[in-house]
């Protein structure tokens, strides 16, 4: 697929100043090494887009460019002060999930570039719903505070639904904070080797940003998951539309 394709094929939202595509799972935002990447497709055609913010190569959904470095500016500095809303949705290992929680383990980078909870496994607590470590047991290495709020949509035997609103935007953070508190996200080769899973189940849904370019002065983006998101709960046809709107309500009163 070449850029002027993908470009109309997941358009979610364009103006002046900003592009929104519905990223398919298995296509990386910028800066890889070995891949190929919707920067460099677009640059490949003669168009200059400055990612706003990056999603993982195997998640799917929202990603949002900017056509001009006013816009960027602006835009990045909404999720460096983590005033941005963003809110994702991921199927995951079922349990004992609460309606609602907090996961507040700080993240930090070991061997090889992974990323990892700052403090032993076992050190990690639960209090009512939120999940946490004590900062005596912080390990003894550089560490970055990660919240993550989450709401669970759908409880079934084999699998989870949750909608999640990351607080801080930490690389992997919602990936690997649901594996440590023993949820991980179905399909995520970060924690599943087996290989029995067509993909990833994260997606990037929502984002709420301001933009003082435009009337009113205001980003509000959604990216609709495709029917492959929902083959692991093997949904029915109506079942997608309510699970998305239970996710709103519950996220709204998280």
């Amino acid at each position: 697929m070449d850029w002027s394709e993908l470009r109309a094929r997941f358009l979610v939202e364009e103006d002046a100043a900003i592009l929104a595509l519905h990223k398919p799972a298995g296509i990386s935002v910028t800066g890889e090494r070995h891949d190929t990447d919707l920067v460099e497709m677009a640059a490949a055609a003669g168009e200059t887009l400055y990612p706003v913010h990056r999603i993982d190569k195997v998640t799917s959904g929202l990603v949002l460019l900017a056509k001009e470095l006013g816009a960027h500016g602006q835009l990045t500095r909404q999720f460096n002060k983590q005033t941005a809303e963003k809110a994702y949705l991921a199927i995951v290992t079922p349990g004992e999930l609460p309606d609602t929680g907090t996961i507040d383990l700080p993240l930090s980078v070991g061997r090889k570039n992974r990323v990892r909870i700052a403090a032993p496994r076992e050190s990690i607590r639960r209090d009512a719903d939120r999940w946490f470590v004590a900062d005596a047991d912080l390990l003894d290495t550089k560490n970055y505070p990660s919240r993550t709020e989450f709401a669970t949509v759908l409880r079934r035997d084999d699998h989870a639904v949750v909608a999640l609103r990351p607080i801080t935007g930490r690389r992997h953070q919602i990936r690997v904070q649901l594996a440590w508190i023993g949820h991980p996200i179905v399909g995520d080769p970060l924690f599943d080797k087996s290989g029995t899973h067509e993909r990833t189940y994260l997606h990037s849904w929502r984002l709420g940003l301001t933009a003082d370019w435009r009337t009113p002065p205001e980003l509000a983006l959604e990216a609709t998951p495709d029917a492959d998101f929902w083959r692991p709960i093997q949904a029915e046809p109506n079942e997608p539309a309510d699970l998305l709107r239970r996710a709103g309500e519950l996220l709204r009163g998280a």
